[in-house]
């Protein structure tokens, strides 16, 4: 359109060399306002940014990291943000950090890696827990503190470390082994010890399963995969894809949030995400069902695997961001938490939260430049996509009358995503915060989408901004 405006221009008059320049200027400028895309709104009274944020890297459990304890690897991720922000620790009003399974030693995990890592011992911190979008959680509760003027800085993150994971004694051997050390004679305590019984010395593990349903979430993503009629081969397809664009994204050193970690006992240092593996079409159909046997499609390669990493990430009001000297890599622009049926919906939180934080936004699918989605299961994936994709979806249950759709593929997880990087409950919301920013610039988008499923029917969706100040670095 600007290109036709000066044409009618040159086409009725003969201009100076000074009159061709304005003409050209005016053009210029009409179509830089027809190129701009629209910007939210700031909804907090402070405009908050996501300075930056960084994350170890992920680790398959049991390897490099295993030796370690959680708030150890999270201290890492605290100090590797410090040192790349050059914020000092003084300026840091608060902490909120996420965990999921915790060690009892440490159940403030966000207070006992702040110590470690030299953080005054004034500053508070807290620990959240919402599965896995604890990290979200951490963000989300920080920008409230931020618009409710309470602090101006704050660190949000998470850690997870299920290389180790608590192992309680069953609860008749809590009880006797309560009533023991209560015991105030021989007699009481001998009495007690010959109540044992064998089944006294079964050991409970943390809860593989849903408190609700007694399920496991791998059993829930095989029936979610049936009921939206996601194939073996569509999983596998998917699962691979993510792989792929991992290691692609890898090999290009798009992974900037990436900080080293120093193993003791170790050469070197650990240095990049280690469950990354292009594999092949025929290798991943070889492959047998995992939890719905003989007959279920979710695998072992098209799930995601036990993860261990932390993360951390700096946020801030704009104006103080630029009281710092900071260069905030995007806005926090909205987020909203969504929950369902925790049986038959349990990993549903993208189709729900999807369409109500665009509703909120007052954007749509097309507006959207990345989409960085947590991926659990590759069923589960797929079947929020389909489920987006429903009208009969949208008319039952987000009470529409029309489908919201299926987003640009081209757009959606272009650096890989939870199946292929890994998945740290806690840990990866950053990462998808993270993973979104740094890819607006890639990608020179604006508007970027994140959005999770958690453990017990809940979810999550946010809007990321692209700030003008942001970098890759």
């Amino acid at each position: 359109m600007a290109s036709q405006i000066a044409k009618s221009l040159l086409a009725t008059t003969r201009p100076t060399t000074t009159l061709k320049f304005d003409i050209a200027r005016r053009a210029l400028s009409v179509n830089a306002t027809l190129q701009q895309k629209k910007s939210l709104k700031d909804k907090t009274g402070k405009n908050v940014v996501l300075v930056d944020g960084v994350r170890t890297p992920f680790l398959v459990s049991f390897t490099d990291y295993a030796k370690m304890m959680p708030h150890e690897l999270a201290r890492h991720s605290l100090l590797g943000l410090l040192q790349k922000t050059g914020i000092p620790k003084e300026v840091v009003d608060y902490i909120v950090y996420g965990t999921v399974i915790q060690e009892v030693k440490t159940s403030n995990i966000g207070r006992e890696a702040a110590l470690a890592a030299g953080f005054s011992d004034r500053t508070p911190a807290h620990t959240v827990t919402m599965a896995c979008i604890s990290s979200n959680q951490a963000i989300t509760t920080g920008v409230g503190m931020i618009a409710a003027g309470a602090y101006d800085v704050i660190v949000c993150g998470g850690v997870e470390f299920m290389s180790d994971v608590p192992i309680r004694h069953s609860r008749k051997m809590r009880s006797l082994l309560l009533k023991l050390n209560r015991a105030k004679t021989p007699a009481q305590r001998l009495s007690l010890l010959a109540s044992i019984r064998p089944d006294y010395f079964a050991p409970e593990l943390p809860a593989v399963a849903e408190f609700s349903s007694g399920e496991t979430m791998g059993h829930s993503a095989d029936r979610l995969a049936a009921a939206f009629g996601a194939t073996r081969a569509e999983q596998d397809e998917y699962a691979l894809r993510s792989h792929t664009l991992a290691a692609e994204a890898q090999a290009k050193g798009h992974f900037t949030d990436l900080i080293p970690v120093k193993v003791d006992g170790k050469d070197g240092v650990v240095e990049k995400d280690n469950g990354i593996r292009v594999s092949s079409p025929e290798q991943l159909a070889k492959l047998r069902p995992a939890f719905v046997k003989p007959h279920g499609t979710v695998t072992a390669a098209n799930s995601s695997f036990l993860t261990d990493g932390a993360s951390a990430c700096l946020i801030m009001s704009e104006a103080k961001a630029k009281e710092l000297g900071l260069k905030p890599k995007a806005y926090l622009r909205d987020f909203t938490y969504v929950a369902q049926d925790p049986v038959d919906q349990l990993l549903l939180g993208p189709a729900y939260g999807i369409p109500k934080i665009l509703e909120k936004s007052g954007l749509q699918l097309g507006d959207i430049d990345t989409w960085e989605i947590h991926e659990a299961f590759a069923g589960q994936i797929l079947a929020n996509l389909k489920a987006m994709d429903s009208d009969w979806f949208a008319q039952n249950y987000l009470g529409k009358q029309t489908k919201v759709g299926v987003p640009d593929m081209n757009k959606w997880n272009k650096w890989g995503g939870s199946l292929s990087i890994g998945h740290p409950f806690a840990a990866t919301g950053v990462r998808l915060a993270m993973h979104t920013a740094h890819r607006l610039v890639k990608e020179d988008g604006q508007f970027g989408v994140i959005s999770a499923c958690a453990a017990g029917g809940q979810g999550v969706a946010m809007i990321l901004e692209r700030h003008p100040d942001a970098h890759t670095n």
